[in-house]
């Protein structure tokens, strides 16, 4: 069958309210304008018979391989959807879709009216407008290269000190010592003797609580400190004392100070290092006793390069450090002809511990020469430690010896 006998016989399979569009469209499938042709089906009203258009628009999908095949198309896919959007207004316009409706705005309150959202709004502006009235925020800390620095040493100093073992505190005596030391001191007369010194009862009764030190106590227990020093450099022993490694020093008694004030020459001390020469010691110890009033210990530090003074009172004494340097610098020119030089040297005195009373000074001192004998890097005593160190001292006054335990 061509073409033009199907036509005819598509046209008189339509229906009835279809068939004088198509015949239109069939009218014009020549012209060129396609435009005319989808206005002239969106013009015609009514709706459409779906089951006959639809038994059309298939037969005429078959014939889609000529442009007058897909001009009959199109026309019934605009009806279809035509037919639709009416069927679909007149649902939406029925009774019982209104009154479904009203119900539902009847049932479900608003959730906010205009009254609530100008609350709203003019809460928020005048938030907004009391935070202009506020203070400024600071501004953020910046710290400045000398801050830096300081905090960057301090944690190192933290780090070193952490790493650093901690001191043993000193340990009182044992039962069977305490109970010789108030033996000992009901003995009368001459105690002990060492080397060129000696200690009376008297002397020895000074160590008690509440008492003042005096010269002949101080310069017992240097002279203890200096023979174990000797005895340790001609016979090294093979353990550490005490955790601590004994240095070789040399001790100065209580009257080199009063002499140093005098001078190197008027006073005579190029006679004190006759037969020692300070310069190959790793520590120099001198007890300082300031107006009869106070006792304090100084030192010489040739392993750290330090000249050093520890007051139990908390003071820098300004004038040990200036005198000393200038019985280092007098005593290297008499022994070896040559000014001291004394780069690397630096002046250093600590804050703690402190005394708390008038008359632990002496004992705080001798403390502090045994500390440096033994080249602790800490302090290990308080004055909470000063009434068992007494007892300590008097034993081992009496027995001319240092006890090896801390």
């Amino acid at each position: 069958m061509t073409q033009a006998d199907s036509s005819p016989a598509l046209i008189q399979a339509a229906s009835t309210s279809s068939r004088k569009n198509i015949k239109r469209l069939w009218q014009l499938r020549n012209r060129k304008s396609r435009k005319r042709c989808n206005k002239s089906c969106t013009q015609s009203s009514g709706i459409v018979d779906t089951p006959r258009t639809l038994q059309t628009f298939k037969a005429c999908w078959h014939s889609k391989k000529s442009w007058r095949g897909l001009n009959i198309v199109m026309p019934f896919l605009v009806r279809i959807t035509h037919s639709c959007t009416v069927l679909f207004s007149l649902v939406l316009a029925s009774s019982s879709m209104i009154d479904l409706h009203a119900k539902e705005r009847e049932s479900s309150p608003r959730r906010y009216s205009d009254t609530d959202n100008l609350d709203f709004l003019r809460l928020a502006i005048d938030r907004a407008k009391a935070t202009l009235n506020e203070p400024r925020p600071p501004r953020p800390f910046q710290p400045t290269l000398e801050q830096l620095r300081l905090s960057q040493r301090l944690k190192d100093e933290n780090i070193e000190q952490s790493l650093r073992p901690k001191p043993v505190p000193p340990t009182p005596l044992p039962l069977m010592d305490d109970a010789q030391v108030d033996i000992i001191l009901k003995k009368r007369g001459v105690v002990s003797k060492y080397a060129r010194e000696q200690v009376n009862d008297t002397d020895l009764s000074r160590l008690q609580p509440g008492q003042w030190l005096n010269d002949e106590i101080i310069n017992f227990y240097g002279a203890l400190l200096l023979g174990r020093s000797d005895e340790f450099k001609e016979n090294p022993p093979k353990q550490k004392v005490n955790g601590s490694q004994v240095l070789n020093i040399y001790y100065f008694s209580t009257f080199f100070w009063p002499k140093l004030k005098e001078g190197y020459e008027k006073g005579r001390l190029a006679k004190w290092t006759k037969k020692v020469d300070i310069f190959s010691k790793d520590v120099i110890l001198i007890p300082v006793n300031h107006s009869n009033a106070h006792w304090t210990s100084a030192a010489i530090n040739f392993r750290k390069k330090r000249i050093e003074s520890y007051d139990s009172m908390g003071t820098r004494r300004d004038g040990v450090f200036k005198a000393l340097r200038a019985y280092l610098d007098a005593e290297h020119r008499n022994k070896k002809k040559t000014p001291f030089d004394f780069t690397g040297w630096v002046d250093h005195s600590i804050d703690e511990p402190q005394q708390e009373n008038g008359y632990d000074c002496g004992v705080f001192t001798c403390q502090f020469l045994q500390g440096l004998s033994r080249g602790d890097d800490a302090i290990r005593f308080t004055q909470r430690d000063m009434p068992a160190l007494r007892r300590r001292m008097i034993w081992e006054i009496a027995h001319a010896k240092l006890r090896d335990d801390p």
